[in-house]
């Protein structure tokens, strides 16, 4: 569903802003409210905030235009999530389980660049958690 910051619902994502999900690139959001949902229900098994990256990716996006098949943020329905460590592995085994089917692992390098891709998208073709 697309979104605006006009018509962003705060009172069934709190903890999220339309800011941090849109694309970053276009301003769009066309974010998919049942991966919002599992989303908000992440932050609050966690308890503490998640600092988000990546939210939704316009097909225009950059990182989106060099494939051949948009990923996972264009279809709304992933989130880099920034962490390492013990908070790392609490956003982890919470992800895992509300049921996130796909979870990529990037903890090298400066703190800044460390993150959880967190996604709900069905695939055959990738394993359910991998490393980057």
């Amino acid at each position: 569903m697309k979104y605006t910051e006009d018509t962003w619902p705060t009172d069934q994502w709190p903890n999220f802003s339309f800011i941090e999900i849109a694309c970053q690139h276009t301003g769009e959001c066309d974010i998919d409210p049942d991966f919002m949902d599992k989303v908000q229900k992440l932050r609050v098994l966690v308890g503490e905030p998640l600092v988000i990256t990546s939210g939704y990716r316009s097909p225009d996006h950059p990182i989106e235009a060099k494939k051949s098949t948009v990923g996972a943020h264009a279809q709304g329905k992933a989130i880099d999530v920034q962490c390492m460590g013990s908070k790392a592995h609490k956003i982890l085994t919470a992800a895992l389980a509300l049921g996130f089917s796909g979870i990529g692992v990037s903890q090298s390098g400066d703190y800044q660049t460390r993150f959880l891709h967190l996604d709900t998208v069905d695939s055959d073709i990738r394993p359910g958690v991998w490393s980057y």
